[in-house]
């Protein structure tokens, strides 16, 4: 791609996410992809070597593990399933409730829950089960799922990589067979949000290695650069309409 052909693009962004929500503008997205994988590689390196983010595998081992009649350890996966299921119920609840909440902006509301949330998690200490822990992940990552699943025009998810690797090969895939032009943006936009969940992998494990179950607390940062970027871009977004 020639330094043209991104320009184009660039300037083609900026006009899709003046018509739309900060929220669903791509440098959100990427701060978002990165507190998502920040996550996993936490709970992964100083939570018990587990990935709490997805529930894919809690499902699978529920039923494993229940196949084999060991009860115990079927049981064992179902708080986690259970706390994601109270983060959607959360996340919209605050979204549809934020007037009675004298909520201007839902956005900025869910962002500084999680951000409370993972602060929270940096203050327990490592003699905790980790099984508590991974629920707490998972609850807040079952809130950022439910609040942000639109990337400009288009479906994500902003802590799971395997639905935009998907749609990231179909669009790209469409651009070259098509000479669609579209598509190749919408292919760009994925690529970036993918690169980001390794990015954050990157941070949350240099991190946690360095400064153990306090690093979460990195994640929080980020969270609230989420929010600066959320408030500029809104004010920059209305004065144009």
């Amino acid at each position: 791609m020639n330094y043209k052909s991104f320009t184009l693009i660039n300037k083609r962004n900026d006009k899709l996410n003046s018509q739309h929500p900060t929220y669903e503008s791509v440098p959100f997205g990427i701060l978002l992809a990165i507190v998502g994988s920040f996550l996993d590689a936490y709970t992964y390196v100083s939570r018990g070597g587990v990935f709490a983010n997805a529930q894919t595998g809690n499902i699978v081992l529920l039923g494993i593990y229940a196949s084999k009649g060991e009860w115990y350890q079927a049981l064992a996966h179902i708080p986690p399933i259970l706390a994601f299921v109270l983060g959607v119920i959360v996340a919209e609840s605050i979204k549809n409730n934020s007037p009675r909440l004298f909520l201007l902006d839902w956005t900025p509301a869910i962002l500084i829950f999680e951000m409370t949330v993972l602060v929270i998690i940096g203050f327990i200490p490592n003699t905790v089960p980790n099984s508590f822990v991974t629920i707490m992940v998972s609850f807040v990552s079952s809130v950022q799922i439910s609040s942000f699943r639109k990337l400009v025009d288009s479906p994500y998810c902003t802590t799971m990589s395997t639905g935009n690797l998907r749609s990231a090969s179909r669009a790209a895939y469409i651009a070259i067979t098509q000479k669609d032009h579209e598509s190749a943006i919408r292919a760009i936009r994925y690529f970036l949000i993918i690169l980001s969940f390794v990015l954050g992998a990157f941070l949350g494990g240099l991190l946690t290695f360095s400064f153990g179950v306090k690093a979460i607390w990195g994640a929080a940062v980020i969270l609230a650069f989420t929010v600066v970027l959320f408030r500029i871009g809104e004010r920059r977004r209305k004065r144009k309409f």
